[in-house]
């Protein structure tokens, strides 16, 4: 499981179908703003933020008598931690992904698919442009507030690897809340040998996060780390599922 295969599974959670949506309503553009977590969760935690992945979405949507450009622009905030496992250290090995997607709403109806799906759903999408995630198994539900808004989080079990090992990894995922204009999903992961610790980690993350910008100086990446600028297949880019060159599970 390396980094830019799991934004690239991240990316597909808000992209294709709303395109055609907004197209339709004449709706040429509609950008995220890029979400946070609190700095004080992060130190509790031991994870650090560690960049902001910039993925649009470029369409042509095909009308009754033209065509309409729309482009659609998310943003995934990075985090990660150091996770020992036996006498391994993985780098990389507990991550945790702020998704933003926008909001598209026509006379009340929410356009963006993402506002209605479950856990199961979105777990679904990622996985089917994942390429290092296998046998994913739902475990449980729970509950969790963010933003203020309590929504459902569950867990999975996955099959990946790091470096060559075979790891077992827990995946948690939320459904989306709402910001004024945009909506938020989170993901965690960790190897499962790990439960004990990160679970609560990766749940205090979820409470933890906010609308506040990213901080000034985090590096921030375009479609060379998962983005994709000009695509019509769910946010995927070629560079998603064979990232080389990254160790850790993110």
């Amino acid at each position: 499981m390396n980094r830019r295969s799991l934004l690239a599974g991240a990316a597909v959670l808000g992209t294709t179908s709303v395109a055609g949506c907004l197209g339709t309503f004449g709706m040429a553009e509609h950008e995220a703003s890029p979400a946070s977590v609190d700095e004080s969760a992060r130190q509790d935690t031991g994870y650090e933020q560690t960049g902001v992945t910039e993925d649009t979405i470029e369409q042509s949507v095909d009308l009754a008598v033209f065509s309409q450009e729309v482009s659609v622009t998310n943003y995934i905030t990075e985090h990660e931690k150091s996770v020992t496992v036996g006498p391994l250290t993985m780098d990389g090995g507990g991550g945790f992904l702020v998704v933003a997607t926008p909001q598209a709403s026509v006379l009340g109806q929410e356009l963006n698919p993402v506002s209605d799906m479950s856990p199961k759903e979105l777990i679904e999408r990622v996985e089917g442009s994942y390429a290092g995630m296998e046998n994913v198994t739902h475990q449980e539900d729970g509950s969790v507030t963010i933003l203020d808004q309590e929504t459902t989080q569950s867990r999975f079990t996955a099959n990946s690897s790091y470096n060559g090992s075979d790891v077992e990894v827990s995946i948690h995922i939320s459904e989306a809340v709402e910001t004024e204009e945009d909506l938020l999903v989170t993901v965690g992961v960790y190897p499962n040998e790990r439960r004990d610790e990160e679970e609560s980690n990766i749940i205090s993350l979820m409470e933890s996060v906010s609308e506040a910008s990213p901080e000034d100086g985090e590096s921030q990446n375009g479609s060379d780390d998962g983005g994709n600028e000009s695509g019509s297949d769910g946010g995927q880019s070629d560079g998603g599922e064979n990232g080389s060159g990254d160790g850790g599970i993110l």
